[in-house]
């Protein structure tokens, strides 16, 4: 197991038949869940990203929400590496996840922090969401493992390998009766992390994000209900959006898309809470009418020289 009772999974090796959940055909006519997501524009003020925060989480609490999700970089967006690392702590000392913890408890809710930057060495940082139980304890941990290195049209540029170290591990979570992929931003552009969850298990994959605002109108929609259709399962993503105070704009739009691949809840682009109802007869149903993940297949793959025909019987 590996660390906060999270359960880590190695990728597969080419497309083995999903591994199904042994309690879901008895579940999947009862399992409910009433999900937040929190929608930020958090800045360079980790005190004041976390008050807000923590005011939208008590809203989706009001609201029924038994599990909440904030967005990636949820108490600090700060671009400038040398001030990041004045204000990071190891994650024992951070105060936005001893502030979530207790909030957690409280309320006694399911807090998915999607990502706090924690100091992990003098010249790294983890880009890491937590997934934080009723009882205020870390139920799983999952570091972001591919990083945004690009540089795009109009001048803007991202290299969060500088400050960052990748994660190795792909994690599951439980959300009651609901196993839960974690994943962040970036990640959602490498479908074989969410189908690796999904065939472990997952009914729920996340992707609590803070997309640029030209990647967002361009993929957002797409990239989230392509997920979710390829696995069948809920795709959950709260979302950073609008003008931040280092310059950056995201995108926002947080989104619920329902195994089907349709959008059943949506934000805008100001801070705030969607909320929805997640349903895991919904996620059978789905795989049971396209069932991509017991169909797949490992297979080899040939190059063949350009200007060859390959025929199969065909005289050699």
């Amino acid at each position: 197991m590996a660390a906060g009772g999270a359960m880590p999974i190695s990728p597969p090796s080419g497309t083995p038949p999903v591994k199904r959940d042994r309690d879901m055909t008895s579940t999947a006519e009862t399992a409910r869940l009433r999900v937040g997501l929190v929608q930020l524009r958090s800045g360079r003020d980790m005190d004041a990203n976390i008050e807000i925060a923590t005011a939208l989480i008590r809203e989706a609490a009001r609201d029924g929400a038994r599990y909440v999700q904030t967005p990636e970089v949820t108490h600090l967006m700060e671009m400038d590496r040398a001030v990041l690392f004045t204000k990071l702590k190891d994650e024992p000392l951070d105060p936005g996840l001893r502030a979530f913890q207790a909030l957690a408890k409280e309320l006694g809710i399911h807090l998915h922090v999607g990502s706090l930057a924690v100091r992990v060495s003098e010249t790294k940082a983890a880009n890491r969401g937590f997934l934080i139980g009723p009882d205020g304890e870390i139920a799983a941990r999952y570091d972001k493992i591919h990083m945004f290195d690009v540089d795009l049209p109009g001048g803007e540029s991202y290299r969060e390998s500088n400050a960052y170290r990748p994660g190795e591990r792909a994690v599951l979570g439980h959300v009651d009766e609901f196993k839960l992929g974690m994943s962040i931003c970036y990640d959602l552009r490498f479908p074989a992390l969410y189908r690796a969850l999904a065939e472990s298990g997952a009914s729920v994959l996340t992707a609590p994000s803070a997309f640029t605002r030209p990647t967002g109108e361009a993929h957002w929609h797409i990239l989230l209900r392509a997920r979710a259709i390829e696995t069948g399962a809920y795709m959950l993503a709260a979302a950073q959006g609008g003008k931040h105070e280092n310059g950056r704009e995201t995108y926002g739009h947080s989104l619920v898309v329902d195994p089907w691949g349709r959008v059943i809840a949506e934000g805008g682009t100001e801070p705030g809470v969607i909320l929805a109802e997640l349903d895991i007869a919904e996620v059978e149903a789905a795989r049971s009418r396209v069932p991509s993940l017991r169909n797949g297949r490992r297979f080899e793959l040939a190059d063949v020289p350009a200007g060859r025909l390959h025929v199969v019987g065909a005289a050699t």
